[in-house]
């Protein structure tokens, strides 16, 4: 288990993509919440975060997911989180993050429902 976590940012059609490469514990804090914050402060809408890249995510990470999708709802964005493994997204339902962020495979696929809803809206 790793405390080093890189998070980056990109913007894709009609999303802010972050991406977690390394483990979700109490020392990715700092660096998932600076990145949401930032996402939030260039008024994004639709916020994509991306764990392809991640293989361990303690019950501080998910305090953590669980903190950004409370203010996610307060400001009116769309959470949606991909590249979890069969064993997280089975947690993420469990604890009841997948009531307020759809988890999708892979962020092509979490763009595709976002253009059809836009389309459907």
């Amino acid at each position: 288990m790793s405390e080093e976590i890189q998070v980056t940012q990109r913007t894709e059609e009609r999303a802010t993509v972050i991406d977690l490469v390394g483990d979700v514990t109490t020392f990715a804090e700092e660096a998932i919440s600076q990145a949401y914050q930032a996402a939030s402060a260039n008024g994004a809408t639709n916020i994509i975060f991306n764990f392809r890249e991640n293989d361990y995510i303690n019950s501080a990470g998910i305090a953590i997911l669980i903190g950004v999708v409370t203010e996610a709802r307060k400001r009116d964005q769309k959470l949606l989180m991909t590249g979890l493994s069969t064993h997280f997204q089975k947690i993420f339902r469990m604890v009841g993050l997948t009531q307020y962020a759809d988890l999708h495979p892979t962020v092509d696929d979490a763009l595709v429902a976002l253009n059809e809803e836009a389309k459907a809206s």
